[in-house]
């Protein structure tokens, strides 16, 4: 029997399939995502996980043994807020550009913006840019 596919890995799932669920304003915003993310990282979008738009890849091994891979950078588009997805503890480790980036919610690794509307994209563009950089220098 094959072995499963594990939940986090890239499918050959088309981009637009993911694009497309956004509608109304939030498609724009959406757009505006996909272009910043792919700016920053320098990579063309692939679905992940059926839901998530990632850009680039690495792999990663933890001292318990665990490994997989994941995307350099990624968000999801939702209906009620999209999803950033930052490198580790990133709220805490640059409060400086949290406090500048306009209305959000943080998680440990995830960024929640109900809207791009009073988002700053500047900041929005240097927390994409830390935690790349991050990302490559913990597993590059």
């Amino acid at each position: 029997m094959a072995a499963k596919a594990p939940a986090m890995s890239p499918s050959d799932m088309p981009v637009s399939d993911v694009l497309d669920r956004a509608t109304g304003p939030r498609r724009a915003e959406v757009d505006e995502l996909l272009a910043l993310h792919a700016e920053v990282s320098g990579e063309s979008p692939v679905v992940w996980a059926g839901r998530i738009l990632g850009f680039g890849e690495y792999e990663y091994r933890y001292e318990s043994g665990h490994s997989g891979r994941a995307p350099l950078l990624a968000f999801a588009p939702g209906a009620a807020r999209h999803t950033i997805y930052l490198a580790n503890d990133f709220s805490e480790r640059w409060p400086d550009l949290m406090q500048q980036l306009g209305p959000h919610r943080a998680s440990k690794v995830c960024l929640y913006l109900t809207r791009l509307t009073g988002v700053d994209r500047e900041v929005l563009r240097e927390l994409l840019r830390r935690s790349l950089a991050d990302t490559l220098d913990q597993w590059a």
